[in-house]
Parts: structure tokens; sequence; C-alpha cells
């Protein structure tokens, strides 16, 4: 056979081996789909599923346009291209490329979504979709990929031909960087931009609250194992495609791939015995995942025996990080950051501790390509972590990425876009049902969800009484009944307002028609949680403010959100909102029925009071500002405070009681406050707010009130 005709069979071999491998990384695309949407919760699914579809969408447009000139067009002074923009080609194999670099700019983009996911607005998500893709990763990926693109072509005149111009390296490759498939490159970048967005967002609300931990799971650990599986599935595409060429080296790469993984997931399981005395599901997660993200450096030049060693050590590391993320509250809702950015760093260092310097040709020894090896780390990590963060950053001011508290309690797929939950809707139709006894009324089904699974089989029970009318009639009336249980069952599930079984009380005097002041209690089995608050203002723009704060206390106690962090995100939510220049000052606390231990938070207000079962009273003061007045950075400027009542009990109060007049028309402050509260003491904590308010009004000229009076006590 003619050596023209073998090498026109080499090449169009290995053009369709790099599509086919090109095809097997879009696929992961539906893993990634798979992994994050079981990792979060119900409420936020369709939100995480319509990210990992418009990211690609997203990433692939902004790469044709300018991403890919950007990475490999000629280099200016081997920091980024200048040109090749639009990109264009009549050659197969130079359109195979563009394919092959375009699922992987995709996959980059898709390591941040389920980092952020469950807090992060749509449209914000897309504006950091641009900035990854179209900069970021071109960028940094021009300074070590940029001469793969060379190495396509079998001389510079026919690249000249080609495509006009003539290829140059970046400085990376030129000092003799290595990450063959994307350890840093692809992982470590999308793993840097993840941590600064997670870092500016915050984590979600009630994430690491003390009543809320451990309890943040996803919606279907299933489905992400099977996403998971899909990734593990399409990582052969992603680093055998990354050869270039069905050749010799293609074995090794694929069983290199296969046994990190393999040995990162029994590595996440053996630490999840240790740990839990029980196989953890995200243990085994992360485990595989690192291991695949570590050895995707160096998969073309280890032994399959360091190989293993690399995924057991990016396991290890992977899960590590993970808890320190969780020790610091930095939320990371899939461990994107663990999983891509250190075993990432990790992969990519490997390289030089262990690779076969022949096959990496680089002509440097062991230690100077470690050395190497480390700048890239570092070099590519600064970079793409401070431009993210400052981009993000300066959108933020402007263009806030978070969701409102209310919209993310709610749910990003209501929030955001406008879908039903087949559980509340499965709900509505039992109600509907109740009350009607119609029969013909079906409920919504859905093979994958929990609510439509249950409407599925009850929608076939409806349908197998309707084929007898004798049977309908005879059955219509225990139907109905045993529908109204079913939704006095799931009523049950929700907090009651009766407060009898808890030894709280509260009493607002509205000074005027529109009250700026307010209190609410919000229930739960065990605790119960409670707010005090004043709106610096007066009218109907008070009243306002007022509804606002209340639907925010109301919302973050239903989760059961720690009293300073709740505090936190209703302050800048007011903040954000621009109430006019009013301000709201708050006490909002958490009363434990099981520990009797009462924790609140003071914004602004007036200090809280605590009787002890001797009569003496204690003044807790505050420095924090009242909620609204400039956005916090951290929940810290909130302190909790904490006391064992023990038979104490606990006051707040508006200041229309402190600025309240005595009988010389003198104010009579937070002492004289305290006097009244004492001299109508009683046991019937009721009749005592009952007796402190008629005693300022009686007191009070004309018999009219300046100022709305609040007064609330907690405890027996």
């Amino acid at each position: 056979m003619p050596e023209e005709v073998i090498d026109i069979l080499t090449r169009n071999i290995d053009t369709l081996w790099v599509i086919d491998c090109a095809v097997l990384v879009f696929i992961m695309q539906a893993g990634f789909m798979c992994m994050e949407t079981g990792l979060s919760r119900h409420k936020n699914s369709i939100n995480v599923a319509l990210k990992n579809a418009a990211d690609f969408g997203v990433s692939v447009v902004i790469f044709w346009i300018f991403g890919f000139g950007l990475m490999f067009g000629t280099s200016y002074n081997g920091f980024f291209g200048t040109d090749l923009f639009f990109f264009k080609t009549d050659k197969a194999e130079y359109m195979t490329y563009f394919v092959f670099q375009a699922m992987f700019v995709a996959t980059a983009a898709t390591i941040i979504s389920g980092a952020v996911a469950e807090r992060m607005k749509f449209n914000g998500y897309l504006i950091m979709t641009v900035l990854a893709t179209g900069i970021i990763y071109p960028i940094v990926g021009h300074w070590a990929w940029s001469s793969s693109y060379l190495s396509k072509y079998d001389s510079v005149d026919q690249l000249l031909v080609a495509t006009g111009t003539i290829k140059t390296t970046g400085w990376l490759s030129d000092l003799g960087f290595v990450d063959f498939a994307g350890s840093t490159i692809v992982h470590s970048v999308g793993g840097w931009i993840a941590l600064a967005a997670v870092l500016i967002l915050g984590p979600r609300i009630g994430k690491y609250s003390d009543a809320n931990k451990g309890k943040f799971t996803g919606s279907s650990f299933p489905l992400a194992v099977l996403g998971t599986l899909i990734l593990w599935f399409g990582w052969f595409g992603f680093n055998g495609g990354s050869n270039g060429a069905m050749d010799e080296t293609v074995p090794l790469i694929l069983i290199n791939t296969f046994l990190a993984a393999a040995f990162g997931l029994l590595t996440g399981l053996s630490i999840s015995y240790l740990k839990f005395k029980k196989p953890d599901p995200f243990y085994i997660i992360l485990g595989p995942l690192a291991g695949l993200v570590a050895i995707t450096a160096g998969c073309n030049s280890m032994t399959s025996v360091v190989s293993i060693l690399v995924g057991i050590v990016g396991a290890i590391i992977a899960i590590t990080v993970n808890e320190i993320l969780n020790k610091y509250e930095i939320d990371d809702v899939v461990g994107a950051v663990p999983v891509h950015l250190a075993a990432g760093i990790w992969g990519t260092l490997a390289v030089g501790l262990f690779s076969d310097l022949n096959i990496l040709d680089t002509g440097l020894d062991r230690f100077s390509q470690i050395k190497i090896q480390l700048i890239g780390i570092f070099s590519i990590g600064a970079f793409t972590f401070i431009t993210s963060f400052i981009l993000l950053s300066f959108f933020n001011k402007f263009y806030p990425l978070r969701v409102s508290p209310v919209q993310e309690e709610l749910g990003l797929n209501i929030a955001e876009h406008n879908a039903v939950s087949i559980e509340h809707d499965l709900i509505s139709i039992l109600d509907k049902q109740s009350e009607s006894g119609d029969l013909k009324i079906r409920g919504p089904q859905d093979p994958f969800t929990a609510g439509g699974v249950i409407g599925l089989y009850y929608n076939k029970l409806m349908s197998k009484l309707e084929t007898s009318e004798e049977e309908k009639n005879k059955w219509r009336e225990r139907i109905s009944k045993e529908v109204k249980l079913a939704v006095k069952v799931q009523e049950n599930f929700l907090p009651k307002r009766n407060l009898n079984n808890y030894p709280v009380h509260g009493i607002n005097i509205a000074a005027r028609e529109v009250s700026g002041d307010f209190f609410s209690f919000y229930p739960h089995n065990d605790s119960i949680y409670f707010i005090i608050a004043d709106v610096a203002g007066k009218g109907i723009h008070a009243g306002m403010v007022m509804a606002k704060a209340s639907t925010l206390f109301e919302v973050l106690s239903q989760s059961k959100v720690d009293p300073d962090e709740m505090v936190f995100h209703m302050n800048n939510d007011l903040n954000n909102t621009k109430t006019g220049g009013m301000f709201v000052t708050s006490i909002i606390g958490e009363y434990n029925l099981i520990t009797d231990e009462l924790r609140w938070v003071n914004a602004g207000h007036q200090p809280a009071v605590v009787r002890d079962n001797k009569g003496t009273y204690n003044q807790i003061e505050s420095l924090a500002p009242p909620l609204g007045v400039i956005k916090q950075k951290d929940k810290s400027v909130y302190n909790i405070n904490k006391v064992k009542l023990n038979g104490s009990r606990f006051y707040a109060f508006t200041d229309g009681l402190s600025e309240s007049l005595d009988k010389d028309g003198n104010e009579i402050g937070i002492d004289g406050s305290i006097k009244i509260i004492e001299e109508n003491f009683n046991k019937d904590a009721t009749k005592q707010l009952d007796n402190i308010t008629k005693s300022v009004i009686d007191t009070t000229k004309n018999q009219k009130l300046t100022d709305d009076l609040t007064v609330i006590s907690i405890g027996k």
C-alpha cells in the first residue's frame, strides 16, 4: 500500500477517534447535570438542570466567537492569542480539533454550576459563564496548550496556508509545563472560579445553622451516582481524546484513567467506613471523581501502579478539603472545589513527581520539572482566582448575583422559572378532592419524583374505582374520608401557630392606624423563634418596611436559621430593598424548650432585660447596627447572646415603653421600664403585659400614646 494512502488512512482514523472522544466528553454534560441535580434539593432541581444546558450553549458560542482565538491564535508574547476569531476552516482535522476543545471549555463552565447551586441568579450565572469561558479559560489555556494546535500541522508552511497565520507557543509551555488533559487548565480553573463565586455569594441560608447541620441533603443520591458513572464513562474520551491520535499510547491512558477512578472510589468508601461506620454516599461520589481529576494531567506518562497512588491521594485530598470548607462554612453544594481544584492541583504536581521524563520530553530533570509544575499551578491559580473574584465582585456590586432570602426559601424552580412543584400540586389536588368528592380529578404524576410516583399510583387507584359505577358509589364516601385523612396528616408536618404550649407572650398597642412596630413567634416542635422590631419611620412606608421584615422573619424561621445568620440576611435584603432611609431596630432569637436555652441577637435595639427568680434584672446591651443601614459582608457583626432561663423571664420592648411619660411628664427610660415591668409582675405573663400597657396608657396625657407600644416576654 502506498505511503500516501497509509498517511490518509492514519489521519482519518485519528480524526474519527478524536470526534468519538468529543462525543464522550459531550455526554459528560449529562453526567454533570445528573450529579448536580441529585445533590441539590428538589426545589432547585429544575434550575440546576437548566444551568447545565444553558452554560453549554453559551460557552460554545463564546468560544467560537473569540475564545478559541484567545487560546490558539497567534501569540502575543506567550500570553494570549490575537487571531482565529470566528473560527472557520475547510480542513476536517482542524474542525475536529475545534469541536473537541469546545467540549473542554463547556466542562470548565459546568464545574462552577454545582458549587453555586441553590442561591445564584440564573442571569448572574450566565454572566459568570461568559467571563469564565470567554476570558479566563482561553487565556490560561493559551499559556500551556497553544502549542497543541501547532502540532496538528506537518510544517509551518502548511499552517500558514491553512489559517493565514504562524502559531507561537505560550509562556508556560515554553518553560516545560505539562498538563496532558487538563487537571489544572480545565478542572482547577473551574475550581478556582467556583471558589471565588461561593466566597462572594456566601453559604445557603441555614446550611450551617445548629439545627440544620447534616440535614441539607440532595434530592436524589441515586441520580447523583448515575451522574458520577456517566462522568466516569465520558472521562475515557476526555483523557483518550487529548492524545490527538489513536496510537499505542491510548491503552495506557485508558487503563490509568480507569484504575485511578476505581481506587479513588475505594478510598472514599474506606474513609466513610472509618468515619461514619457505614458507606457515605457523598464520599463515594467524591472519591472516583477526585481520582479522575488527579490522573488527568499525567495519564499518558505514568505507570499503572503510580496512577493508583495518584487516584488514592487525590480522593484523600478532596475529602479532606471538603471537611475544611465545611469547617469554615464555605458552602460548595456538590464538592466542586475539593474535587476539581484540590485534586487538580495534586494531579498536576504529580506529573513532576512521578511521570516518565522521557515521555514528557521537556528536557528537564526531575527537580526542574517539579519546579515548573509548581510555577504553572500558582500562576494559573493566582490569575484565575484574582481575576474572577474582582470581576464577580464588580458585577455583584451593581447587579446582585444572589437571589433574595424569600426566593431562596421558595426555591429557584419557582422563583427563577415559574415552575410548579409536584408535591405542592398533589396536596392541592387531594385537598380539592376531599372537598368535592369527585373521583374524576387526577393528580400530577412523574416517575422521577417522590410526589409524582405517589400521584401515579393514586391515579391508577382512581381509574380502577371508576371502572364500575357500583364500586364508585360504594367506595366514594370511604375514599373521600381517606383523602381528608391524608391531607390532615400532611398538615401535621407544618408547624402550628397555637402557642399555648410555649412560654411566650406579646402585646402590641398601635399609636396610629399603621404601626411601625411588630412582634412575631414561629414555633417548631422543640423550639420557638421570636422577633420584636421597630421601624424608624411613620405611616404607610413604615408599614411596608415592617411587612418586608416580618416576611423575612417567617421565611428564615421556617428553615431554622440561626439568629445571627437570620439577622445578617434580613439586614442585607432590607438594605438592597432601598427602604427610603428607614431602618429597623430588632431583637431576634430562638428559645429551645428542651435545653431551656434562649439565644438572641440585638440589631440596634434597646437592651433586652432578664429577670431572675429573685427579682433581679440584668440588662444586655448591643453595639450591633440596625437592619437595613449598610450592607454587611459577614454575620460576625451580629453577636449571639445566650442565657439559660432556669425560672428567669426574658423581656424585650420598643421605645414606645421607654419613651413613655411618667406623672411629671418625663420619659421613664430603661430603668423606668424595668420598674413598670416589676410593679406589674405576674406569674401569668399575659396579664402582666396587659397591666404594663394599661399602666402606660393611664399615665399618658390625654389617654393617647405618642408611639407604638410593643412588649414580649419569654419564660415561665
